[in-house]
């Protein structure tokens, strides 16, 4: 029987992986909770916002955590351009075109920074990369708490902004009825755009918490992908509260997997969870009924 430190420690570092996790699915299940569709550009997309990260240290000296702030903006913008200009026009309305798009535009960025930057892996080298608090029983990394903490402030903002703005409640209508939305003078093309934009935006901080740690090549970003859409299956489809919570029991499970399996078998517990919940509860934890 395993020590119950022991196992403390696997959860808590559960957690830590599984907040990084819950990070890249919040941007998708956004998106999926108003657009109505897979987002197939989202590992595409996270894989562009690692080289920006990388390329925001190389050349301009600029800490991954500090570039945040300038990333986030940045990938907000793409991605507001991206739905507003490319995938809406392209889609013509239809949400089957739209998703054909979307997996188009993962092609397309994928092989745009293959031709830029070979398939060669970077990474980059920060003082705190390797730095760990002591817990007597354990050793937890710091940039893995960093991550713990920002994943609940981006969740925090995300709630504020959808519950408390006008900009949110917009956003809020054209999720449950799009055409109600339109009649009552809603912009819908500006809110899936802004909606796309935010779930852009969720992808970039992700990688900045990601580079410190982390490699970047042109494919990078789909190592993530699966275990994003199991999460966003796992909360229920569309819910920003599941992505979060969905992201953290992942990653427990992913931990614990790997502890009593083996760290090459951790990922077995993630898609053993994914048929439980398909079979049991399909909606997942917080989704809706309908």
């Amino acid at each position: 029987m395993p020590s119950p430190l022991i196992l403390v420690a696997a959860v808590l570092n559960g957690l830590m992986t599984g907040a990084v996790y819950a990070l890249v699915a919040l941007g998708l299940t956004l998106i999926y909770g108003v657009l109505h569709i897979i987002n197939f550009a989202h590992g595409a997309l996270l894989s562009a916002a690692l080289f920006a990260a990388f390329f925001a240290y190389q050349i301009l000296g600029l800490d991954p955590y500090l570039a945040v702030f300038v990333l986030a903006p940045v990938f907000f913008a793409l991605g507001y351009a991206l739905q507003r200009f490319v995938i809406g026009p392209a889609a013509r309305g239809d949400e089957r075109n739209m998703l054909l798009v979307t997996l188009g535009l993962s092609v397309f960025i994928e092989n745009a920074l293959l031709y830029a930057f070979r398939a060669n892996t970077r990474t980059v080298e920060v003082s705190y990369a390797f730095k760990s608090i002591d817990l007597g029983f354990t050793f937890l990394a710091v940039p893995r708490l960093v991550s713990l903490a920002a994943v609940f402030a981006v969740a925090f903002v995300l709630w504020l902004i959808m519950a408390l703005t006008d900009t949110g409640k917009a956003i809020r209508a054209v999720a449950k009825e799009k055409l109600g939305a339109e009649l009552a003078g809603i912009d819908v093309a500006h809110v899936y755009a802004l909606t796309f934009g935010l779930g852009t935006a969720c992808v970039a901080i992700a990688a900045c918490l990601l580079i410190p740690t982390y490699y970047v090549n042109p494919s990078a970003g789909n190592a993530f992908v699966p275990v994003a859409f199991t999460i966003v299956v796992l909360g229920g489809m569309g819910s920003v509260p599941g992505a979060l919570i969905g992201g953290l029991v992942i990653g427990v499970v992913e931990s614990l997997a790997g502890f009593f399996l083996g760290e090459s078998l951790g990922e077995v517990g993630i898609f053993l969870i994914f048929i439980l919940v398909l079979l049991v509860r399909p909606r997942g934890l917080f989704g809706s009924s309908t």
